[in-house]
């Protein structure tokens, strides 16, 4: 393929701007990694809690079944963020999100308080780290359009 616009060819694998370093991006993984790790703690507590405190055994099952798919889910999204893929990042905004509406469905009950008050905090705070760190974690994103053109040629 031939250029034949006017001035020189744009350098397609060049990037738009500076990146952050490799300690700061795997700084941000680690933190996100954390904070998954911090809800599967929490999810697995409310299990313990709901089989513990649980009168009737039908739906403590389905709450527990519930949380210990949770808890699955934040562990492998936390291993996938630590690898650097690009799916975790989106999965642990999800799970931030769902996190304050699955704290308030039990109400903030008594034995419930705590855990549902720092899943609630713990869950906006994934999601606002997520979406701070986004840009500088993902790894091989490339902003810059490789069909510009530069304009001092002109």
């Amino acid at each position: 393929m031939k250029h034949r616009g006017p001035g020189p060819v744009p350098n397609v694998g060049a990037d738009a701007g500076p990146k952050p370093s490799w300690a700061e991006g795997r700084a941000a993984r680690r933190l996100i990694a954390v904070l998954l790790l911090a809800a599967a703690a929490l999810d697995l507590t409310r299990c313990c809690l709901v089989m513990a405190t649980a009168q009737h055994p039908a739906p403590a099952a389905g709450v527990v079944a519930a949380g210990l798919a949770a808890a699955a889910l934040s562990i492998w999204t936390a291993r996938g963020h630590l690898r650097g893929r690009r799916w975790p990042a989106w999965a642990a905004v999800l799970i931030g999100a769902a996190s304050a509406p699955q704290a308030a469905a039990s109400g903030f009950g008594a034995p419930y308080t705590i855990p549902d008050t720092a899943t609630a905090v713990l869950g906006v705070l994934l999601a606002v780290t997520v979406l701070a760190t986004v840009g500088s974690t993902t790894p091989g994103l490339h902003t810059e359009n490789p069909c510009a053109t530069d304009k001092a040629a002109r």
